[in-house]
């Protein structure tokens, strides 16, 4: 599985690296905003590890934030997408989050994961990793698929299952590639999390209104803005580890 995922996103870093942040309104203007308002305002003394960085938008947030930051992709040409864009500013590797982690133990005050954890089946390693290189009192922010989005998108016959399901990017820089990911029930998201965490916030986010009137979103919120307001696509948890 991880080498299929490891394929896709392979074919797929272009695309990131030099339209998703733009084309991509699901990112834009749902998903990034949501999550950057769970986040300090300044990071300025703390180490973040961005687990799941793709071509590297969070990174250079985080890295603008004042963050010392550190960012990790299972695909060598995201890492590598990722480089181009920040420089020499973070520490990029390639790494499985399947795997033990190459760092110390209570290296990072904050963990963040983005639309990542459900091309991972079981999420207990990867949390017992996220535990271990997390400073006491450090946080744990991921976004992942909503499962009623998931149930409902691709018509399941049973929401408790846990699944391997596929769907089809079509990218112009790519064509298409077909991506794999594990749909889960919410309290199976929940208890993995919560076994290692605590929970702090849970946010189903809805399309961000303060680029509803810009220029450039104009196309999708038209297209997506109610459907998105009405029914949950992504879900984000903010947990922490005790201290």
């Amino acid at each position: 599985m991880k080498e299929k995922i490891r394929e896709a996103y392979d074919k797929l870093a272009v695309a990131y690296e030099r339209s998703v942040d733009a084309a991509s309104g699901h990112n834009a203007y749902y998903e990034r905003p949501a999550m950057m308002k769970l986040m300090p305002g300044d990071m300025g003394g703390l180490a973040v590890l961005d687990a799941g960085c793709a071509a590297g938008w969070y990174t250079e947030q985080f890295i603008g934030r004042g963050a010392q930051a550190t960012a990790i992709d299972v695909s060598p040409n995201m890492a590598e997408a990722c480089r181009k864009r920040v420089g020499g500013l973070a520490d990029v590797r390639v790494c499985d989050l399947t795997e033990p982690l190459p760092f110390d133990n209570e290296s990072f005050d904050l963990v963040s994961s983005s639309l990542t954890l459900h091309y991972i089946e079981d999420w207990a390693p990867t949390f017992r990793e996220f535990e271990r290189v997390m400073k006491p009192g450090g946080n744990l922010l991921f976004s992942v698929h909503h499962p009623f989005m998931d149930f409902k998108l691709f018509d399941r016959p049973d929401y408790f299952a846990r699944e391997l399901l596929s769907e089809v990017w079509n990218k112009k820089e790519s064509g298409p590639v077909e991506v794999t990911f594990y749909r889960r029930p919410l309290q199976e998201i929940i208890n993995a999390a919560s076994e290692r965490f605590v929970i702090d916030r849970l946010v189903e986010p809805q399309p961000a209104e303060e680029w509803k009137d810009k220029p450039e979103a104009a196309d999708w919120y038209e297209r997506w803005y109610e459907r998105l307001a009405t029914n949950p696509h992504f879900l984000i948890v903010k947990a922490r580890k005790p201290n």
